[in-house]
């Protein structure tokens, strides 16, 4: 081991929430192992720096040289390697660090941070650490609720140890329950949430909207749309990496709520614009849910057979209340900033100017939904940033999370640095 501290990470950018920051990486033996080689690849495109510390049982399912390769820094697995306690190896990697990162922590490892055990490199470093560690447990789920883990657990809750996840899913041993490895982008958001306490968005609130909404016209049928709400959650995420305390008022949708944001959960328009309206006061409002923009006048409360009536049901439709455009009135409860969505087909950016002042936002992204563009449903996204101000910002290609990194900067530098406020 050499004598060199951690490397610093790159200097800031619009894209890296997390650079300047070190992450010392403990990974346990479990099969999920494999998982935090993603984690460590997105904290690193997050702009941290990653060392990597591995137990015995680890390098059974992942290989020091591949953490090596991922992190760029040469991996520790060896308490007595040659020269290491020479220099008091294990103090130096103990503080050498902003987080401690344990994942997978498997039963075995979190009973030993437990008991105090410090009988290899892991367990030393963890006993030696003076800074914060947020542990990702691992393991079959009945290992996950004995209850000497559940004891452990609580033990380690008692002393600050934070924890993301388990999940809920199938396991390797073909049961099923709580006992997964986060994903890699929850470990991620976690990370960034503890280490951006007091970010560029500190003191802020927002709210954000996402998913689509669904409109009943019988108790069985609705109108809807495409929508899968992964640019507004991973928008909210972002926005709570960067210190905000955020509401996401989210219709329908497959995607979990993102670490350390309030998800309220709604159905239709006029729930999701209640629930706007309960979430205000804020400082900034991105409205990136698909709301319907018509519903059926009046619910059917009763399935609708086929055939009555001689042929299709003909459905009466009313507007849906327009919850950008109401955010945007001007008056005591208008937030700071606005921002909007435009999801077109063609002459994308036109259309998007013409919203934004016929919504009377501040912002709007203008994004292109046509069929073949993977926008919906996708991965990743090309937007259009239209302040008012000059021409439009075209953005590159990206996933949906550094689209939200990106905004929540570009949010961060319009509204100035952070304010001291008290949570609600």
């Amino acid at each position: 081991m050499t004598d060199r501290p951690i490397p610093p990470a790159p200097p800031p950018d619009a894209g890296r929430p997390l650079a300047g920051r070190r992450v010392l990486a403990v990974i346990g033996g479990g099969i999920a192992a494999y998982k935090v080689l993603e984690a460590i690849r997105r904290l690193r495109d997050r702009g941290a720096a990653v060392r990597c510390v591995m137990t015995r049982s680890a390098t059974e399912f992942v290989t020091p040289l591949s953490v090596s390769a991922l992190s760029g820094e040469t991996v520790q697995t060896d308490l007595f390697a040659p020269g290491m306690e020479a220099e008091i190896g294990h103090i130096r990697l103990a503080r050498d660090c902003d987080l401690v990162l344990v994942a997978p922590a498997t039963a075995n490892l979190l009973a030993r941070m437990a008991l105090g055990l410090c009988d290899d490199l892991a367990t030393t470093v963890l006993l030696a650490t003076d800074r914060p560690i947020l542990v990702c447990p691992a393991m079959n789920v009945k290992m996950w609720q004995h209850p000497a883990t559940v004891a452990n657990m609580a033990t380690l809750a008692t002393r600050g140890v934070a924890a993301v996840g388990p999940n809920e899913g199938a396991m390797a041993e073909a049961e099923w329950g709580p006992g997964r490895l986060a994903e890699p982008e929850e470990i991620v958001d976690a990370v960034t949430a503890r280490l951006t306490a007091g970010g560029p968005l500190a003191g802020r609130r927002a709210v954000v909207t996402s998913g689509p909404t669904h409109e009943p016209i019988d108790p069985v049928r609705f109108l809807g749309n495409r929508s899968s709400g992964k640019q507004g959650h991973a928008i909210a995420a972002s926005l709570a990496a960067a210190g905000a305390e955020t509401v996401l008022v989210t219709g329908p949708t497959a995607e979990p709520d993102p670490p350390g944001v309030r998800a309220v959960h709604v159905e239709t328009a006029r729930q999701m614009l209640a629930a706007v309206d309960a979430a205000l006061p804020a400082d900034i409002a991105v409205c990136a849910a698909a709301v319907a923009d018509w519903r059926v006048e009046a619910e059917g409360a009763r399935k609708i057979k086929k055939g009555e009536g001689g042929g299709p049901p003909r459905l009466s439709l009313v507007e849906n209340p327009d919850i950008l455009a109401t955010l945007s009135r001007p008056g005591p409860s208008r937030p700071a900033l606005v921002v909007g969505f435009a999801a077109e087909t063609e002459d994308v950016v036109e259309q998007a100017r013409a919203k934004r002042l016929r919504k009377g936002c501040d912002w709007i992204l203008a994004n292109d939904v046509a069929p073949g563009t993977g926008t919906f449903g996708g991965a990743e996204n090309t937007v259009h940033l239209i302040t008012g101000d000059g021409e439009p910002e075209s953005w590159p290609r990206a996933t949906k999370r550094e689209i939200g990194d990106r905004l929540a900067v570009a949010i961060a530098a319009r509204l100035g640095p952070p304010i001291e406020r008290e949570a609600r």
